[in-house]
């Protein structure tokens, strides 16, 4: 499944962006889906990641309660929105989707996106 990120951008601390990834392919409702970060200097780690029946999701302590993933079968896509920005959630954000239930590290998944840059201002 080849995939594409989008909606980025500049925002103010206390606002709201929503990431959109678009996934080519008729397999796509067989993916977990997934959504991480790389900061300047930092490791990728994990954010979100939603499993094929939609209802299960997952997140990173750091978030849980701001984001919110989610999923549309129909139309190969997955999103991210996120609520109550902090300039530390500043970071290149991925999309990528996994053939495994739940993973949360960057090898559990076998596609990524190309990235788009989310920057928070205080």
């Amino acid at each position: 499944v080849q995939l594409q990120a989008s909606g980025g951008g500049l925002v103010q601390a206390g606002g709201s962006l929503r990431l959109s990834c678009a996934a080519s392919g008729r397999t796509f409702g067989r993916y977990t889906m997934g959504w991480f970060r790389q900061a300047p200097g930092k490791e990728r780690e994990f954010v979100a990641g939603i499993m094929w029946t939609a209802s299960n999701t997952y997140y990173a302590d750091s978030v849980k309660g701001r984001f919110t993933i989610s999923r549309d079968n129909a139309k190969n896509t997955a999103n991210l929105q996120m609520n109550s920005l902090k300039p530390e959630d500043t970071a290149v954000y991925y999309c990528a989707a996994s053939r495994y239930a739940a993973p949360r590290t960057p090898d559990g998944f076998d596609s990524w996106g190309q990235g788009t840059l989310v920057t928070v201002s205080s």
